[in-house]
């Protein structure tokens, strides 16, 4: 029996329009998402796939904080890598947020 993967739908579980870096750029920020959603997530230890195409778009401060935030808030790359998937069909978005998290991890 297989085991399911949990699927975190950020257009559907958090928001279409997630924009800015902390809780006083707006409603939807990487810094809510990051430690409501992301955190969380982590912390229950199961895999889990990050689906990135339901909504209207990411600015770069909104994926930096939710995902190399991670990386400064003392979790490391590879116990994201081994829990967490990213899923889009523009693979470039991925790139961008692993390189986020590279970047994190070597500062």
């Amino acid at each position: 029996m297989s085991k399911t993967i949990k699927m975190i739908d950020i257009g559907k579980d958090f928001s279409r329009y997630p924009a800015g870096r902390f809780t006083t750029d707006g409603p939807h920020n990487g810094e809510l998402f990051r430690n409501s959603i992301l955190i969380p997530a982590l912390n229950d230890e199961q895999q889990f796939t990050i689906e990135l195409d339901d909504t209207a778009g990411y600015g770069s401060s909104f994926l930096e904080e939710s995902f190399g935030g991670l990386i400064r808030q003392g979790i490391s790359l590879e116990k994201i890598k081994k829990l967490m998937t990213l899923h889009s069909d523009d693979e470039s978005l991925i790139e961008e947020i692993n390189d986020y998290m590279d970047e994190a991890e070597s500062e």
